[in-house]
């Protein structure tokens, strides 16, 4: 029975009791506790605990979820899985245990034909908890099923809690034994492996409170309302009755697990012991399964790909399989072969996967790529760590795997991975160490920034006299008082002309820095004074900072002043503020919806805007975004805000930045009603006219899965553009073409260039080549090795060293030989080593030998024992690292 017909069934039974059929909700959890729906009566919990009504009494669903903190058990058990689909059906105070237990019975051993699941009733087992002698009683009298198949077990296996005060109630689990070639006999208090938990019953019947751990609490009573929580684990039913080993060889994942075989060339077996020579390859394939089905339904439902989060999740499930894959010997790009394979098997039930499958195949694609480079330019370091590591007896250090993590991109969790499979344990304590580190050189510099180091509780003290409040919406220029003046991190009375202070009032018109819109600058005056306001910060909630230098006169803590902000300033702000949104909608209007923010910054004139996308943009495409977003421009679109309840404005739709804190009540600005509406507390123009005009200046990556656009809007984009056209006109004139022609003209000037350089380029090499005769003639004896130490002077790059070493190496035939040659490339030093198979086995190692080189040179280095190139920034020191290297080599 294929796993749409289960699900099918599942729906049409409970349908037929008078159950309503509840839609899977998303994978992303709407409780804010939870990353990921992880069971199936997660979406009813509101209605289980009684804090809101439910719309029906009785309740059936098939639930996508997501569990991930097993993962490293996938693969190698028959029931571990990252995706899951959970049956259930739910009743709110309208049936109990017996209608449950009928239930359950009723659908799993009816016949196939006549709707049922068929299976034999006596291959089921029942557990109940120790205590509910009810629940007992009540499987004896409507199943037949023996006394003897209905174990009791304790708290830890059969009482559901939320693990605080509230519900709580005794469970009732159904298990199908598998048969004796799976384990022993005895039930499942005897194997779990042979008995498989396939239904689980709940009955939520008590209050508890004084909540001490899972299994110590007190029951103080009855609910007034009991409830049926059910959830039935989809993928095992169909692993029995699909007749197959395990949930990886059911109807969904199977299909990836044949296509990766095909790409590897390996062969799938089902092996389940480790002893079984088949073992490891099997397993690497059931991952391989699992995750690509988990990452197509996590991208299905919004996921993207990032460091943190849900994101990193799918980040971490996609590398993974890709690691699976390479594991298997399989290289090059995989996902554009698996990813289809999972879609065909999952769209019967999930049709999003099929309909989506455009934008879906772009991210995970694009995640795979950014991960082939991260592996091509870590694994030589990790490999070299590793060998060095193994060879002092020590586990890799913390500050080896956080340089692979900082400089190479290099996941934690793959270089544990790796180094396990090298038989090395890692320093993680070190690496977390580094980490932490790293977070709080990162806090004390965004610190820096916001408080200029001062002591807070000379803060906390202004704010003791109230928050600030801000004009600016309103108004530009604005009365008010001076509430404090800190310098130095302390309070002063007074400052005078020169003075750098931190100035607070009881209100303001200056727009602190915030939302990625940088802080207004302006004035503040009074009687006897000039404050020139240079920035304005928030260091602690509800208190405005601004930043100023006393340019005249004398300023006391309590004076009177007028703020007046400088209004091109903020008017260019703006002009970049709402150019941002017009940007933002762009983005959703041509990519889609899923082309999200990620981060932006706007300052007088100009714009950046990062967003979740997993590839470049082509010319046209940013063409087509500058185009919309100056026909929005054109259109003098209104921008209006509104303030209102955060519920209200999630549900018009308004988008939120992800990871932001928002309270109860949040500013909507909208430009042309719903085709922009964003939850902001910047400033922005009134209409989009007052734009003038958005000129984008390019397009970048800013991480893996993330792009980023900026952009000169007003007169800014003006002068940009005239710039533009000034070198046109430049050009034209420089190489005689018109202005249509010149694209051309300048790419044949290219190619011409291009040419002249690789035959400068093959030039070079043939003079290398024939140097190299002359260069065997030079080796020394160093100890019963042959050297050649070379300097080759200036070259065209490391390329250039490699190809004459390794000539070199060849030409000094099989007797012990080393060769050391370096160059200067860009006036940087470059050196490269080579031994031969005699002289590695005379202890000659070019990995050690490089780094020794790499050190004089300034700089550092690595590789095999066999080759190995290093560099460094003193390309005078040449001579003297090659004769170190001699030196060694003779010393050794």
């Amino acid at each position: 029975m294929k796993s749409q017909e289960i699900t099918k069934r599942w729906v049409d039974f409970f349908v037929n009791k008078g159950h309503t059929a509840v839609p899977s909700a998303s994978l992303v959890s709407s409780d804010p506790s939870l990353l990921f729906t992880v069971a199936g009566m997660v979406p009813f919990i509101p209605y289980l605990t009684a804090r809101e009504e439910p719309p029906y009494s009785r309740a059936t669903s098939v639930q996508k979820c997501i569990r991930t903190g097993d993962i490293e058990e996938v693969g190698k058990t028959a029931r571990h899985g990252t995706f899951f689909q959970m049956c259930g059906n739910f009743s709110f105070g309208d049936y109990f245990k017996e209608d449950a237990i009928k239930f359950a019975f009723e659908l799993l051993t009816t016949s196939v034909d006549d709707g049922g699941y068929g299976l034999p009733a006596e291959r089921l087992w029942v557990t109940v908890y120790e205590e509910d002698d009810e629940a007992k009683e009540l499987w004896l009298k409507n199943t037949g099923i023996p006394a003897e198949r209905i174990q009791r077990m304790g708290k830890a296996d059969n009482y559901w809690s939320t693990g605080q005060p509230g519900p709580a109630g005794p469970c009732s689990e159904i298990y199908y034994d598998r048969g004796p070639a799976y384990g022993i006999e005895g039930g499942p208090l005897a194997d779990e492996t042979r008995y498989i938990e396939i239904w689980n019953l709940v009955f939520m019947q008590y209050q508890i409170e004084n909540v001490r751990s899972k299994v110590d609490f007190d029951i103080v009573g009855e609910l007034p309302q009991k409830n049926i929580d059910t959830g039935l684990g989809m993928e095992r039913l169909a692993m029995i009755l699909q007749g197959v080993e395990n949930m990886y060889e059911t109807d969904q994942v199977r299909p990836v697990i044949d296509k990766a075989a095909e790409l590897s060339g390996r062969e799938y077996t089902s092996a389940e012991s480790p002893e079984d020579p088949h073992h490891t390859d099997d397993v690497r394939m059931r991952v391989v399964g699992d995750h690509i089905r988990s990452a197509l339904m996590l991208i299905a439902d919004g996921v993207a790909p990032s460091n943190e989060g849900r994101g990193y999740v799918l980040r971490r499930l996609i590398r993974r399989a890709v690691r699976a894959m390479r594991l298997l010997g399989v290289e090059k790009a995989c996902l554009p072969d698996l990813l289809p394979a999972s879609r065909d098997a999952m769209k019967g039930v999930y049709p999003v996967v099929e309909t989506d499958f455009a934008r879906i195949s772009r991210i995970a694609y694009a995640e795979e790529k950014a991960f082939l480079r991260t592996i091509a330019s870590g694994t030589a370091r990790l490999e070299d760590a590793v060998a060095e590591s193994k060879a002092a007896g020590v586990a890799l250090s913390g500050a080896d795997a956080f340089a692979l993590h900082d400089t190479y991109g290099f996941p934690i969790d793959l270089t544990l991975e790796m180094a396990e499979e090298a038989g090395l344990k890692v320093d993680e304590a070190g690496f977390r160490a580094l980490m932490l580190e790293q977070r709080q050189r990162a806090q004390a510099d965004a610190k820096g920034k916001k408080g200029g180091h001062a002591d807070l509780s000379a803060y906390q003290e202004l704010l003791g006299k109230g928050e600030t409040v801000f004009t600016g919406y309103d108004e530009l220029e604005g009365e008010a008082k001076v509430r404090g003046i800190v310098s130095g991190g302390r309070p002063v009375a007074h400052a005078s002309t020169g003075d750098e202070i931190e100035l607070v009032l009881n209100e303001t018109p200056f727009y602190a820095e915030a939302g990625g819109q940088s802080a207004d600058t302006g004035l503040i005056t009074g009687d006897g004074f000039v404050v020139e306001v240079v920035d304005v910060q928030r260091p602690i909630k509800g208190l405005s900072v601004h930043k100023a230098i006393v340019r005249e006169g004398e300023i006391a803590s309590d004076a009177l002043v007028r703020a007046a902000v400088d209004r091109e300033r903020r008017h260019a702000a703006e002009q970049a503020h709402t150019g941002t949104h017009i940007v933002h909608a762009a983005l959703h209007q041509i990519l889609g919806p899923e082309a999200t923010q990620r981060g932006s910054y706007n300052k007088a004139g100009y714009l950046r805007f990062d967003f979740a996308w997993g590839e470049g943009l082509s010319t046209a495409t940013r063409s087509e975004i500058e185009e919309v977003s100056n026909i929005a421009i054109r259109n003098n679109f209104r921008v209006d805000t509104k303030v209102m309840g955060l519920a209200e404005a999630k549900e018009l739709g308004a988008m939120a930045l992800f990871g932001e804190n928002y309270g109860s009540e949040v500013r909507v600005v909208e430009i042309d009603g719903a085709w922009s509406r964003e939850l902001c507390g910047g400033t922005h123009v009134a209409n989009t006219s007052l734009i003038g005009s958005l000129s984008l200046l390019g397009e970048q990556s800013v991480g893996s899965g993330n792009r980023r656009v900026e952009a000169f809007v007003g007169l800014d984009a003006f002068r940009h553009l005239a710039a533009e056209r000034a070198l046109v006109s430049e050009l034209t004139d420089l190489l005689k073409v018109p202005s249509g022609q010149l694209a051309d003209r300048i790419s044949s000037t290219l190619n011409k260039l291009k040419a002249a350089e690789k035959e400068l380029d093959r030039l070079r090499k043939e003079q290398l080549a024939a140097a190299a005769a002359n260069l065997v003639g030079t080796a020394k004896d160093a100890a019963g090795v042959r050297v050649v130490a070379h300097d080759a002077g200036q070259v065209g790059g490391a390329d250039d060293l490699r190809n004459l070493a390794l000539d070199l190496r060849n030409r000094l035939g099989s007797e012990a030989s080393t060769v050391a040659v370096a160059g200067v490339s860009n006036d940087r030093p470059v050196i490269l080593i080579a031994t031969n198979e005699a002289a590695r086995a005379a202890g000659v190692k070019a990995g050690v030998l490089v780094r020794l080189a790499a050190g004089i040179l300034g700089g550092g280095g690595g590789g095999k024992d066999d080759v190995a190139q290093g560099g460094g920034t003193d390309a005078g020191k040449v001579s003297e690292a090659l004769t170190a290297v001699v030196d060694a080599i003779a010393k050794r």
